[in-house]
């Protein structure tokens, strides 16, 4: 769809007010902006050159002249002659994650044992002689022989000291031998796969120091408690990255009472500078809590109307619930976390309640449970239920989709992390309706974009290069991976903003710059609409604002 600019007529209807109204509030969050390029994501798509924002709302959008001549008496902010999209809204992460990664060591692109050992050891430096090493990020596939390291691989450097570290998709946890013989070796030796999970063993039976999905418990049950001063410290480092992101909205995927509590205090104390929607993780007790009255709203910084179930773990793990064995693991389908029939049950007391739903869903057999507990329930489109992730789907299960107006909220840089192993886990007809962007929205099911960091990246701009070229940062492979399933940049951006608010039902007061709207909004340091495709990755935030106020950066 061509983009053009709002005709004159338009800018006179798309007024908040009277056009000839003006307003000598001085107040940090009230001023025109101009010389912009600006990206409103509304319906039509339209740019405009100027926006008046009045207490922190959008209240006019369209020609400079035309909007100075409606507010002469507002402050003037300059965009410098840069792109200026809406607040870029993740809509699926792990808030708290992100923060707490940051306190631990960072194992993401590590390619080899060898450069695994050195950040640890790096990073043990910084520890007292009694404590653990934790960490994220590590990646077999990416590794030599893309085998699952081994206990024995972390015991060399580590002969004492207890290593406990997540693996990049949060499925699957890696642990040494000191670590193991706290958490009891010979319970662990004697024990059997628990449901929705494996201990991964070598050919004597032995454990190998990797733990599948539910299976972490068993290592991940004694690890350090985090602080609370841990805690703040992470929240404080997640908002601030955030707003060097861009992210103005968060779709947090799966909270417990006291992170809503933590979110709260932070929000009374002024220091919340995002939009969290969040998910509780049910069933259990906020989920039963909650139900009498599901929609919370805490002033215009919270809101909590949905839960947060899953159903099977992740692909690269080999966790995800496939309706036929893996292609590189005959005799493996895969792990579903829960029973059909609890599932069902839990699902239609969600929906009782007044929940929306939304389910992590990665394998087609995890899929195609999902939608059979959601028909069953009598889901309906009002309700807005969705698939969290809806990585590899049976295509002829899309037209259910788009029956029961299923949201289907996925992550762009999965496909683009996952190429490198994805088809031989799925094979070469299966993965046909893997990371479906295209057909799914061809199809009209809902699409709402975001990043599962910190399982990827928090920067959006990565996910929208990965949407518009399905290639990786190195832009590999040449001419993108299944490349009819990219989007454009304009759908692109509207999945991370009005589509993203639309699944969270946010649409009336966010994710476009249209009037009436918060005033949420980023000026980035070059036009990802219309530059060549590589230097998308090379953009930059240069400031965020959230209710017209900057949250990040500077400007004239």
């Amino acid at each position: 769809m061509k983009l053009s600019f709002i005709p004159r007529l338009a800018v006179l209807l798309l007024l908040f007010g009277t056009v000839g109204c003006s307003t000598t509030d001085p107040s940090e969050n009230s001023f025109v902006l101009v010389d912009a390029t600006i990206y409103t994501a509304s319906d039509s798509l339209a740019i405009a050159e100027s926006m008046a924002v009045v207490d922190g709302k959008v209240v006019m959008i369209g020609n400079e002249d035309e909007v100075l001549a409606a507010y002469p008496n507002l402050a003037l902010k300059s965009a410098g002659g840069r792109a200026v999209v809406p607040g870029f809204t993740d809509a699926h992460a792990h808030f708290m994650g992100l923060g707490i990664e940051k306190l631990q060591v960072d194992l993401r692109g590590t390619r080899d044992l060898t450069e695994v050992i050195d950040r640890l050891k790096a990073f043990e430096t910084t520890l007292p002689d009694s404590a653990w090493i934790t960490g994220r990020g590590w990646n077999q596939v990416l590794w030599p022989g893309r085998e699952f390291p081994t206990r024995q691989d972390l015991d060399a450097a580590f002969p004492t000291r207890p290593v406990w570290l997540g693996r990049v998709d949060g499925h699957a946890g890696w642990a040494n031998t000191a670590a193991m013989e706290l958490a009891g070796m010979d319970q662990i030796r004697a024990a059997s796969d628990p449901e929705g999970g494996s201990i991964l063993r070598d050919r004597n039976g032995e454990p190998t120091g990797v733990f599948i999905d539910t299976a972490q418990r068993f290592v991940g049950a004694i690890t350090p408690e985090v602080t609370d001063a841990d805690l703040d410290r992470a929240l404080e480092l997640a908002l601030r990255e955030a707003a060097e992101m861009g992210l103005t909205g968060i779709h947090d995927a799966g909270v417990g009472s006291k992170t809503i509590d933590r979110y709260k205090r932070f929000i009374d104390e002024d220091r919340f500078t995002v939009r969290m929607y969040a998910m509780i993780g049910g069933p259990g007790a906020l989920f039963d809590q909650l139900c009498n009255s599901p929609i919370l709203d805490y002033g215009d910084k919270l809101t909590v109307r949905s839960v947060k179930l899953v159903l099977d773990g992740a692909l690269g793990s080999r966790g995800a619930a496939l309706l036929g064995d893996y292609s590189d693991h005959p005799g493996n389908k895969g792990l579903i976390r829960t029973t059909v029939e609890e599932f069902n049950e839990t699902v239609k007391r969600a929906l009782a309640c007044g929940y929306q739903v939304n389910t992590h869903a990665i394998g087609d057999r995890a899929n195609r449970m999902l939608l059979d507990g959601y028909e069953m329930a009598g889901a309906t489109p009002e309700g807005r239920h969705r698939d969290e992730h809806a990585q590899i789907i049976a295509v002829e299960d899309i037209p259910r989709f788009v029956k029961m107006g299923i949201i289907a909220s996925m992550q762009p840089t999965h496909a683009t992390s996952d190429l490198n192993m994805a088809e031989d886990r799925l094979g070469a007809h299966r993965i046909k309706g893997g990371y479906a962007w295209r057909t799914l929205k061809d199809a009209g099911v809902p699409l709402a974009f975001g990043s599962d960091f910190p399982v990827e990246k928090s920067n959006p701009l990565e996910g929208f290069f990965a949407s518009v070229t399905r290639q990786t940062t190195d832009l590999l492979p040449e001419g993108g991976w299944f490349p009819e399933e990219r989007l454009t940049r304009e759908e692109t951006l509207q999945t991370f903003t009005r589509d993203a608010a639309f699944a969270a039902f946010d649409e009336a007061k966010l994710g476009s710059l249209s009037p009436g709207k918060m005033a949420d909004f980023v000026i980035l340091s070059d036009d990802i609409m219309t530059i060549p495709t590589p230097q998308i990755l090379s953009t930059k935030v240069v400031a965020t604002f959230l209710g017209g106020k900057i949250i990040y950066g500077t400007i004239d």
